[in-house]
């Protein structure tokens, strides 16, 4: 489990996209599973979940485009 002390989406995006699957904490955030290289959403998910969550896989996204 990786913990982040702040949230930097582009940081979070490069992480889950590498290690592939596994867990990550972030402070005032919450705890985030990921597969597959993309972040899912937590059960009991409120609005700050879907936000980090859309938020951090649209930067896989990028990150995935700019490098084909």
């Amino acid at each position: 489990m990786r913990m982040f002390k702040r949230y930097v989406p582009k940081l979070i995006a490069k992480h889950v996209s590498r290690l592939f699957s596994g867990r990550i904490y972030i402070d005032g955030r919450g705890g985030y599973e990921f597969n597959n290289g993309m972040l899912l959403v937590p059960i009991k998910a409120q609005q700050r979940h879907f936000q980090t969550v859309n938020e951090v896989n649209q930067e896989i996204k990028r990150l995935k485009e700019c490098s084909l």
